[in-house]
């Protein structure tokens, strides 16, 4: 290959030997069974690091009658399990801190809302933790296996249960970010409080990438985001399925399953569809369920309202366990400790009211987000 290439600098030289050498060449024999395919496999997995993601590509310029084997035998052996799969999970405000500057400043985003609200309780009592609507308690309940009832036992047992299979998050796969003034001008900056310390590091803003260790969630991205000041308050997961690798039609959207658990409670499916009339157009649609539109004066409690009368009732079945708050204390932990041990570590600067990107310069690398995937 290097000798078919003349690069027309230095720089662009040592590039191309560092990708020649990540290039390789392998003979196929496809009347040979698998062998070969598995051999390829073996190949292509040699060069990612352990729980790397690596999404596959197959240019087959192939003649037809080999066609259909060739594909075949590489779906089932060299297919990636990995990627083209994620799970967002959001829960975002549009308000900074308002004057609780002070406060914030010693928790932060992540202890506030991520750790708290997503994954952990609101009030403890001995063995229990009562909570509204947590960022951890979606993730569990997105994963959990079916339990054996309603019983507020078997719920717990199974939320504890998946939030162990959650290892502690990987600073390489999170960012944090902080909002400065508006605009206009009329929104100030988390630092113009006058209760926040003009050095403050404090993340007002962050994202991060959660994986479950089981077999049906191997592999799958869990993107976990929360911030302030941003331009939308809402709370949603979406999951973004996985393509289907023998797609007849090409170039589509993800198909989406949106759950809206605040405001305007809805469950979405955005789907492909095809375009009535001779073609293979195909359009995105979406089936809505929007609560407000399909149930005439619909009795939504609100999240402490419900919260109090399982209390006074004596339900546990939508609080949290100690053996779920100690598990989320393990997830997060590490980061927690990583992030205030660094000084040099600074969140990255939004403005008030926007949010839509952040970017962060970390570890010669860049790390790009937006609040509205």
């Amino acid at each position: 290959m290097e000798s078919c290439v003349d690069p027309s600098s230095p720089a662009l030289k040592d590039d191309f030997v560092l990708f020649s050498k990540r290039c390789s060449y392998i003979t196929l024999n496809k009347d040979a069974g698998d062998d070969s395919f598995v051999e390829l496999n073996k190949r292509m997995e040699s060069f990612i690091e352990a729980n790397e993601v690596q999404n596959r590509h197959f240019y087959m310029a192939l003649p037809p009658n080999v066609y259909v084997a060739v594909s075949e035998q590489l779906r089932r052996n060299c297919y990636s399990d990995k990627g083209n799969c994620q799970i967002i999970i959001s829960m975002t405000e549009t308000i900074g801190t308002e004057g609780r500057g002070g406060y914030f400043d010693d928790v932060g985003i992540i202890r506030d809302v991520m750790q708290n609200r997503l994954f952990a309780p609101a009030l403890v009592t001995d063995d229990d933790c009562l909570t509204a609507l947590d960022l951890m308690q979606l993730l569990a309940l997105t994963t959990m296996e079916r339990p054996g009832s309603f019983d507020a036992k078997d719920l717990r047992q199974e939320k504890a249960r998946v939030l162990r299979l959650v290892p502690p998050l990987d600073i390489k796969n999170t960012m944090i970010g902080q909002f400065c003034e508006s605009v206009d001008g009329r929104n100030p900056g988390y630092k113009d409080d006058d209760s926040v310390p003009q050095g403050s590091r404090c993340a007002t803003f962050c994202a991060s990438v959660a994986y479950v260790k089981n077999a049906r969630w191997e592999g799958v991205p869990f993107i976990l985001k929360s911030g302030k000041a941003l331009d939308e308050s809402k709370t949603e997961i979406r999951i973004q399925l996985k393509d289907t690798t023998d797609a007849m039609l090409r170039d589509t959207a993800h198909n989406q399953l949106i759950i809206r658990i605040q405001p305007n409670e809805a469950i979405r499916l955005k789907m492909n569809t095809k375009l009535p009339g001779l073609g293979l157009q195909t359009i995105a649609t979406e089936l809505d369920l929007t609560y407000q539109r399909t149930v005439s004066n619909p009795d939504i409690p609100e999240a402490y309202e419900s919260l109090l009368l399982d209390a006074f009732s004596g339900d546990y079945s939508d609080s949290v366990s100690e053996q779920e708050l100690e598990a989320t204390w393990k997830i997060f932990t590490p980061l927690l400790h990583h992030l205030e041990g660094h000084e040099e570590i600074m969140p990255a600067k939004y403005t008030y009211g926007t949010g839509r990107k952040a970017q962060v310069a970390w570890r010669d690398s860049w790390l790009r987000i937006s609040t509205d995937q």
